[in-house]
């Protein structure tokens, strides 16, 4: 990275925000002066917020999901339903289903896919707490929501087969025409998907 005309500790900022997923060395830097800029509104905030997140939160021993107690504030839930149990990759993808509240079942982080090139084995995700969770007598349903790449789909055969002495049904998400796409725009394996998970009008 280049360096800038700042002290160390301003590049010390611009190299650890540098690390963050959507942000390059140029985003790094801009972010880094706003932050200067607006010292006393974002930046004192921001390192306090930080402070106390590192602090307080912790991995949920049940489910994976991160909060400020284990287990998380969705497993104590009362009011979800228990039989259904959805399995998601990262908790970024938990976020997304709770934002669109399409289910109020439970939620299961992985905590990745399996990627043997990427040395990425069962045993590096939280597959074991999962049949264990899918062997209790009140679920009924695995719901396998993991992304449509060729990890996310060697992950989900290599579940159902650990999940078969379970007595649960194992469900996937569709794949397919997404709302609005038309289909000039898609490509040839959203199109396949979406023709092999056709279903009767």
């Amino acid at each position: 990275m280049a360096r800038v005309a700042a002290g160390p500790e301003i590049e010390r900022l611009i190299q650890l925000l540098a690390r963050l997923p959507g942000l390059g060395p140029r985003s790094a830097r801009r972010a880094a002066l706003h932050l200067v800029k607006k010292k006393e509104q974002l930046l004192g905030p921001l390192a306090s917020a930080l402070a106390e997140t590192r602090d307080t939160i912790v991995t949920c021993d049940n489910c994976g999901n991160i909060d400020t107690m284990s287990a998380c504030t969705l497993c104590r839930d009362p009011a979800r339903d228990r039989s259904l149990i959805c399995v998601v990759e990262e908790v970024g993808d938990l976020w997304a289903l709770e934002r669109a509240a399409v289910l109020n079942g439970l939620y299961h982080v992985l905590g990745g896919t399996l990627s043997p090139l990427d040395g990425v084995g069962p045993e590096d995700l939280f597959i074991a707490r999962l049949v264990e969770r899918a062997g209790a007598p009140e679920v009924t349903e695995i719901l396998l929501a993991l992304n449509a790449t060729v990890e996310g789909q060697s992950t989900a055969h290599y579940l159902t087969d650990h999940l078969s002495g379970c007595n649960v049904v194992v469900s996937r998400l569709a794949h397919g025409v997404p709302i609005g796409g038309e289909l000039d725009y898609l490509d040839e394996g959203t199109l396949a998907a979406a023709v092999k998970a056709r279903k009767v009008m």
